[in-house]
Protein backbone atom coordinates (compact mmCIF):
# COMPACT_ATOMS: atom_id res chain seq x y z
CA UNK A 1 0.00 0.00 0.00
CA UNK A 2 2.60 2.68 -1.33
CA UNK A 3 0.25 5.70 -0.80
CA UNK A 4 0.10 4.77 3.04
CA UNK A 5 3.35 5.17 3.36
CA UNK A 6 4.83 7.53 6.39
CA UNK A 7 1.50 9.09 6.93
CA UNK A 8 0.29 6.67 9.45
CA UNK A 9 0.50 7.57 12.94
CA UNK A 10 0.47 5.67 16.35
CA UNK A 11 2.06 3.28 18.28
CA UNK A 12 1.11 -0.66 17.91
CA UNK A 13 1.62 -3.67 20.03
CA UNK A 14 1.44 -6.92 18.57
CA UNK A 15 -0.09 -9.85 20.19
CA UNK A 16 0.48 -13.24 18.39
CA UNK A 17 2.19 -16.10 19.38
CA UNK A 18 3.02 -17.57 16.01
CA UNK A 19 6.15 -15.86 15.51
CA UNK A 20 6.58 -15.94 11.84
CA UNK A 21 2.64 -14.59 11.44
CA UNK A 22 3.69 -11.80 13.72
CA UNK A 23 6.85 -10.45 11.95
CA UNK A 24 4.39 -10.74 8.66
CA UNK A 25 2.05 -8.10 10.66
CA UNK A 26 5.06 -6.01 12.09
CA UNK A 27 6.83 -5.72 8.41
CA UNK A 28 2.95 -4.87 7.53
CA UNK A 29 2.52 -2.24 10.26
CA UNK A 30 6.52 -0.32 9.90
CA UNK A 31 5.10 -0.35 5.88
CA UNK A 32 2.65 1.56 6.65
CA UNK A 33 4.50 4.02 8.64
CA UNK A 34 3.10 2.80 12.03
CA UNK A 35 5.79 2.47 15.48
CA UNK A 36 5.28 -1.27 16.73
CA UNK A 37 5.68 -0.67 20.42
CA UNK A 38 6.53 -4.80 21.34
CA UNK A 39 5.50 -8.23 20.19
CA UNK A 40 3.75 -10.52 22.78
CA UNK A 41 2.71 -14.53 22.21
CA UNK A 42 0.85 -15.03 25.49
CA UNK A 43 -1.49 -12.75 27.48
CA UNK A 44 0.82 -12.42 30.16
CA UNK A 45 3.36 -10.83 28.23
CA UNK A 46 1.32 -8.56 26.59
CA UNK A 47 -0.32 -6.98 29.76
CA UNK A 48 2.91 -6.03 30.97
CA UNK A 49 4.38 -4.80 27.68
CA UNK A 50 1.33 -2.49 27.12
CA UNK A 51 1.97 -1.53 30.89
CA UNK A 52 5.68 -0.62 29.87
CA UNK A 53 5.26 0.63 25.85
CA UNK A 54 2.15 2.59 26.21
CA UNK A 55 0.86 1.59 22.91
CA UNK A 56 -2.26 4.04 20.94
CA UNK A 57 -3.96 0.43 19.83
CA UNK A 58 -3.13 -3.33 20.49
CA UNK A 59 -3.88 -5.98 18.03
CA UNK A 60 -4.67 -9.16 19.53
CA UNK A 61 -5.07 -12.58 18.73
CA UNK A 62 -7.82 -14.73 20.03
CA UNK A 63 -5.62 -18.15 20.37
CA UNK A 64 -2.45 -17.52 22.56
CA UNK A 65 0.00 -20.22 24.39
CA UNK A 66 -0.16 -19.82 27.83
CA UNK A 67 -3.23 -19.84 30.87
CA UNK A 68 -4.72 -16.35 29.24
CA UNK A 69 -6.19 -16.55 25.54
CA UNK A 70 -6.49 -13.01 23.71
CA UNK A 71 -10.03 -12.40 24.76
CA UNK A 72 -9.24 -12.67 28.68
CA UNK A 73 -5.71 -10.20 28.06
CA UNK A 74 -7.65 -7.55 25.92
CA UNK A 75 -10.27 -7.26 28.77
CA UNK A 76 -7.48 -6.88 30.94
CA UNK A 77 -5.53 -4.41 29.13
CA UNK A 78 -8.93 -2.31 28.43
CA UNK A 79 -9.57 -2.41 32.51
CA UNK A 80 -6.36 -1.55 33.67
CA UNK A 81 -4.98 0.82 30.78
CA UNK A 82 -8.20 1.39 28.78
CA UNK A 83 -6.08 1.21 25.36
CA UNK A 84 -8.44 -0.07 22.27
CA UNK A 85 -8.05 -3.72 21.04
CA UNK A 86 -8.37 -4.98 17.73
CA UNK A 87 -8.68 -8.17 17.13
CA UNK A 88 -7.01 -10.58 14.52
CA UNK A 89 -8.27 -14.27 14.53
CA UNK A 90 -8.47 -17.09 12.39
CA UNK A 91 -11.78 -17.70 14.32
CA UNK A 92 -14.96 -16.03 13.78
CA UNK A 93 -17.49 -18.51 15.24
CA UNK A 94 -19.97 -16.68 17.02
CA UNK A 95 -19.51 -18.45 20.73
CA UNK A 96 -15.93 -16.53 20.01
CA UNK A 97 -17.25 -13.47 19.03
CA UNK A 98 -19.85 -12.92 21.43
CA UNK A 99 -17.48 -13.51 24.53
CA UNK A 100 -15.02 -10.64 22.21
CA UNK A 101 -17.55 -8.33 22.08
CA UNK A 102 -17.53 -7.94 26.03
CA UNK A 103 -14.36 -6.63 26.18
CA UNK A 104 -15.57 -3.53 23.56
CA UNK A 105 -12.97 -3.82 21.01
CA UNK A 106 -12.49 -1.18 18.57
CA UNK A 107 -12.29 -3.77 15.50
CA UNK A 108 -12.17 -7.59 14.78
CA UNK A 109 -10.08 -8.74 12.03
CA UNK A 110 -10.30 -12.46 10.37
CA UNK A 111 -7.12 -13.82 8.62
CA UNK A 112 -5.71 -13.59 6.67
CA UNK A 113 -5.79 -9.90 5.60
CA UNK A 114 -3.59 -7.27 3.74
CA UNK A 115 -2.57 -4.46 4.66
CA UNK A 116 -5.65 -2.18 3.65
CA UNK A 117 -7.49 -4.09 5.78
CA UNK A 118 -4.71 -3.79 8.62
CA UNK A 119 -4.41 -0.09 7.70
CA UNK A 120 -8.17 0.72 7.85
CA UNK A 121 -9.42 -0.97 11.04
CA UNK A 122 -6.14 0.58 12.79
CA UNK A 123 -7.43 4.15 11.52
CA UNK A 124 -10.98 3.62 12.44
CA UNK A 125 -9.67 2.51 16.00
CA UNK A 126 -7.76 5.12 16.50
CA UNK A 127 -10.29 7.72 15.29
CA UNK A 128 -12.55 6.48 17.63
CA UNK A 129 -10.75 6.35 20.41
CA UNK A 130 -9.28 10.01 20.01
CA UNK A 131 -13.11 11.22 19.66
CA UNK A 132 -13.69 9.05 22.95
CA UNK A 133 -10.83 10.84 24.70
CA UNK A 134 -12.10 14.19 23.28
CA UNK A 135 -15.65 13.86 25.03
CA UNK A 136 -14.30 12.72 28.06
CA UNK A 137 -12.57 15.46 29.09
Amino acid sequence: MAEGKNVAEGRILIVEDEHIVAMGIKKMLKNLGYTVTGVASCGEDAISKAEITFPDVVLMDIMLKGNMDGVEAAGKIRERFNVPVVYLTAYSDNKILERAKKTEPFGYIVKPFDEKDLYSSIEVALHRYRKEKEKSK
